[in-house]
C-alpha cells in the first residue's frame, strides 16, 4: 500500500518541480512550453487519483509559467512593431 501512495506522491512533485522549472526558464520557449505542458499533465493526473495538493500546486506553476512565456514574446513582438512604426 505505501508503494501506491509513493508512486502517485511522485506525479504531485514531479508537476510541482516541472512548473517551478517552467517560471525560472520562461524567456526560453524551448524549456518553458515542455515543461510547463508537463507540469499541467502531471497536475491533473495527480489530482484525480490522489487529490494531491502537490499536484495542484504543479497545475497552477504550470500555468503561470506558459502564461509568462506567451507574456514574453507576445511582449516581444509588440515591442518590435512598435519599433519599427516609429
Amino acid at each position: 500500500m505505501e508503494e501506491k501512495n509513493k508512486k502517485k506522491t511522485g506525479m504531485g512533485i514531479a508537476a510541482l518541480t516541472l512548473g517551478i522549472i517552467s517560471i525560472v526558464s520562461a524567456l526560453f520557449w524551448y524549456m518553458s512550453i515542455p515543461t510547463s505542458i508537463l507540469a499541467i499533465i502531471f497536475g491533473i493526473i495527480s489530482i484525480k487519483k490522489v487529490g494531491s495538493n502537490l499536484g495542484k500546486a504543479g497545475l497552477i506553476t504550470g500555468i503561470i509559467g506558459i502564461s509568462l512565456c506567451v507574456f514574453n514574446y507576445i511582449s516581444m513582438i509588440i515591442i518590435l512593431v512598435l519599433a519599427n512604426v516609429i
